[in-house]
C-alpha cells in the first residue's frame, strides 16, 4: 500500500449561515471550535438547513483525494457502531479507500463537524470528536503500518494519553512519517510536543504560513525558512495567495497559485494540497512537480462546495 492515513474519522455536515450567526454563536470566523459537551453541539446545529452530510476528518479528505488519483490507499480512524459511523464506512468503501478498523457500539457518538460556510466562502468548522478523539494503540493495525510506503498523521488527532500512545505505535512501527499541523489552534495547544515531533519524528510536516510560524515563534517567512532548512528533512508551508513552498536541506522550491479561480468554499484546500503532494512524493516526482499537483488539486476543491472531489 502507498499510504495509509491515520485520523479523526468525522462526519462533516456542511451549511451555508450568515456572518451573523458566527458573531450570535460566539465563534471565531476561519477558525475550528471543539466542543466537549454533546448537547451543546446539538444545540447549535438544530436550527440549520443541512446541505451535505460526507465522510470528512482531515487526512481522510487527504486519504480520499490521494485514492482519486490511483493510489493504493487505506485509512485507521475510530467510529461507533451508530447511523453516522455506518455513513461513514460506506464513504470510504465508495472511494477505493480501504478501511482497517471493525465498529462497534462506543459510549459516545461517531463524531461529527459542522462546516459552517458564508457568504465570502471562508468555512468556520465546530466539531464535536465523539468517540473519534478516543483512538487507542488497540485501534492502530500494525501490520497495516508495516506495509505501507508512508503513514500520514493529523495534528488534530493528537492529544495526551490514549491518543498519544496511538501516535506513539504508529510512529514506532512506520517506513515514513508524514503529519499535518491541522490548525493554530492545535498547534498552541500543544507547541512543545509539536516540535518535537518535526525535529525528530516527522520526514515529512504539512503547515500551512500560520501554523509553522506559531509553531517556531517567527518574526517573519524568513526564520520558517532558515528552521526548516536545519532540520534537513522535508517541510512543505502553504501560504494563501503567495502559493506554496517546499524545503528539504538548502533546498528551497516554490510554485505559484492557479490564477483566475472561481472560489466556492475553502474547506479542504489544505487536506487536498497534501493529496497531491504526496501523490507525487510516493511516485517519485520531484519537488516542484509535486507542489504543483498539490495546487492542481487543492485548486480543484475550492472551485467547489466541500473537502472531497
Amino acid at each position: 500500500m502507498k499510504i495509509l492515513g491515520i485520523g479523526n474519522a468525522i462526519v462533516d455536515v456542511i451549511c451555508k449561515v450568515d456572518d451573523n450567526f458566527i458573531s450570535e454563536n460566539n465563534l471565531t470566523k476561519s477558525t475550528m471550535k471543539l466542543f466537549f459537551d454533546e448537547s451543546e453541539f446539538k444545540n447549535l446545529i438544530k436550527n440549520l438547513k443541512i446541505e451535505k452530510t460526507i465522510s470528512g476528518g482531515s487526512v481522510a479528505n487527504s486519504i480520499v483525494g490521494i485514492s482519486q488519483l490511483g493510489d493504493k490507499v487505506g485509512f485507521i480512524g475510530k467510529v461507533s457502531d451508530d447511523n453516522f459511523g455506518s455513513k461513514y464506512e460506506e464513504g470510504l468503501k465508495k472511494e477505493n479507500v480501504e478501511y482497517f478498523y471493525s465498529k462497534k457500539k462506543e459510549e459516545l457518538p461517531t463524531g461529527t463537524c459542522l462546516i459552517l460556510v458564508t457568504p465570502d466562502s471562508e468555512r468556520t468548522m465546530c466539531t464535536f470528536l465523539g468517540t473519534a478523539g478516543k483512538i487507542n494503540e488497540n485501534d492502530v493495525d500494525s501490520n497495516a503500518i508495516k506495509k505501507s510506503e508512508i503513514i500520514f498523521l493529523e495534528g488534530y488527532l493528537w492529544d495526551e494519553g490514549e491518543p498519544k500512545r496511538a501516535f506513539n505505535k504508529a510512529i514506532n512501527n512506520a517506513n515514513k512519517v508524514a503529519m499535518s499541523l491541522s490548525d493554530p489552534f492545535c498547534v498552541d495547544r500543544h507547541k512543545p510536543h509539536f516540535l518535537e515531533l518535526v525535529k525528530n519524528k516527522l520526514d515529512i510536516t504539512f503547515a500551512n504560513e500560520q501554523e509553522i510560524t506559531s509553531l517556531i515563534d517567527a518574526k517573519d517567512f524568513n526564520e520558517v525558512i532558515n528552521f526548516s532548512k536545519q532540520l534537513k528533512k522535508l517541510v512543505v508551508v502553504t501560504r494563501g495567495e503567495k502559493g506554496a513552498v517546499a524545503i528539504q536541506g538548502e533546498e528551497v522550491i516554490e510554485t505559484d497559485i492557479q490564477q483566475n479561480l472561481k472560489i466556492l468554499d475553502l474547506t479542504g484546500a489544505g487536506d487536498l494540497f497534501a493529496a497531491g503532494f504526496l501523490h507525487g512524493h510516493v511516485n517519485k516526482l520531484s519537488i516542484k512537480e509535486s507542489l504543483e499537483k498539490g495546487t492542481k488539486m487543492s485548486s480543484k476543491v475550492i472551485q467547489q462546495i466541500g473537502a472531497r472531489l
